[in-house]
């Protein structure tokens, strides 16, 4: 049912509507399995001519509601849950590549997606190009061939905070043929929603604002529909016959869902990055106070940056796009909503490494974990944990200094964040 509600609307109300006597909140349908009277309904099924759910591998009916939501959110045709977000970056490009293939990524993704694109998917026989913001047109397009098959981006890279330029970027990759996959993760649907900017398909780790609390691990795939996958003949994984799959032609069965169904269908069946019930169900509760929650994130890191600003005696450098002298600056009020820029704050601490790592074993407040973008506020230092497999020169390339410091504002009172980084800078001097 279409509804032209706001998104703080669909935040609450989306995906799932009760029906008369039935269950005001979203109901958990902790099961593997779905009975059916007939044989032939089940067949039916299996030959995707009616919607149902099969096995909780592939899909599930609490799982269907929060997808349902969080397209909705996007304005996606359909959108599928994945384990994490790892895997969900990994089937959004596996998806439409294969042994011989290859995309283009850009330099300043999250250090994890690097690493998976650069080397495990190398293994798989797909090669990742890397493009920087500092290329000419002219040098990315010629990182384009026959067989590339997607550019990949993140609308607020994690953790350099480099807003995606949408309006270069999918013009050159579209006049190559290729879609346009961005991983939305730091601005949510909230701040940014990427079809609206030419975009096709859009990939979360819900683990992080959308979960909101640190409570479980989740990614999501959504399908804008706008792509044409039957031009060129470049995609016979959706325009041509599916043998694994009775020989279904996804674009012929599926129109504009034709992406988000062969993802569910042939790589979630296989691969069976499932998310759990249980999880879906935890991640709707998060989804339900996004909408606030990213604002109270954004206001709070504003405040946060400007202080750190006012320090530079001990802070080298303040990266964060809602600052109005921020390099970012211009593209978050283009992009994101209102030019709010979400709640991580990235700086570099004069002194290096040692500094960057007196100042976070000072903080009171704020916690040392390998996590980012929850209710509470946390740091760290990405150089020596979540970039750590990173060379030198990826490592720059990311804009990670060693005494750079990926600072999480949370939803505390901003007094408090700000006089625990103020007590805990007192350590680097």
């Amino acid at each position: 049912m279409k509804r032209n509600w706001n998104s703080s609307t669909i935040c609450v109300q989306g995906g799932y509507i009760p029906g008369n006597g039935e269950t005001r909140t979203l109901p958990i349908y902790q099961s593997t399995t779905f009975k059916y009277d007939t044989s032939e309904e089940l067949a039916k099924l299996f030959d995707l001519a009616e919607d149902g759910h099969i096995y909780t591998r592939i899909s599930n009916p609490t799982c269907s509601m929060v997808e349902k939501k969080i397209a909705e959110l996007e304005g996606g045709v359909g959108a599928m849950l994945t384990s994490s977000g790892q895997a969900a970056s990994l089937i959004s490009v596996f998806n439409i590549a294969s042994a011989g293939d290859n995309f283009v990524m850009m330099s300043n993704l999250y250090g994890g997606t690097t690493n998976l694109f650069l080397v495990t998917m190398k293994r798989m026989g797909i090669e990742a190009r890397v493009a920087t913001s500092d290329m000419s047109d002219d040098e990315i397009c010629s990182l384009f061939d026959e067989r590339t098959r997607c550019f990949f981006g993140e609308t607020i890279a994690n953790p350099s905070l480099e807003v995606f330029d949408f309006d270069r970027f999918v013009p050159i990759a579209h006049s190559m043929g290729v879609p346009v996959i961005i991983d939305n993760t730091f601005a949510t649907p909230v701040l940014c929603r990427p079809f609206s900017f030419g975009a096709d398909i859009v990939v979360h780790s819900t683990t992080k604002y959308m979960d909101g609390h640190a409570t479980v691990v989740g990614g999501c795939i959504v399908d804008g529909g706008s792509f044409d996958w039957e031009k060129d003949g470049r995609y016979p994984e959706l325009s041509e016959p599916d043998e694994s799959y009775h020989g279904v032609v996804y674009t012929k069965n599926f129109g504009k869902a034709a992406y988000i169904t062969k993802a569910r269908t042939q790589l979630m069946r296989d691969l069976g990055s499932t998310p759990q019930p249980i999880s879906a169900f935890l991640l709707n509760l998060g989804l339900e106070t996004l909408d606030v929650r990213i604002r109270r994130h954004s206001e709070n890191a504003l405040k946060v940056a400007e202080y750190l600003k006012s320090r530079p005696d001990i802070i080298e450098t303040v990266s964060y796009p809602g600052l109005a002298d921020d390099s970012e600056h211009e593209r978050a009020g283009k992009y994101l909503l209102d030019g709010m820029a979400s709640g991580v704050v990235s700086f570099c601490i004069k002194g290096g490494r040692e500094n960057a790592m007196k100042f976070m074993d000072s903080l009171k407040l704020a916690a040392i974990v390998t996590h980012v973008a929850d209710a509470r506020t946390c740091v760290l230092n990405p150089a020596s944990t979540t970039h750590r497999q990173l060379s030198d020169e990826m490592l720059r390339k990311a804009g990670i200094e060693p005494g750079f410091v990926r600072f999480s504002v949370g939803i505390e009172d901003v007094r408090d964040i700000i006089s625990d980084i103020e007590e805990a800078l007192k350590a680097c001097r």
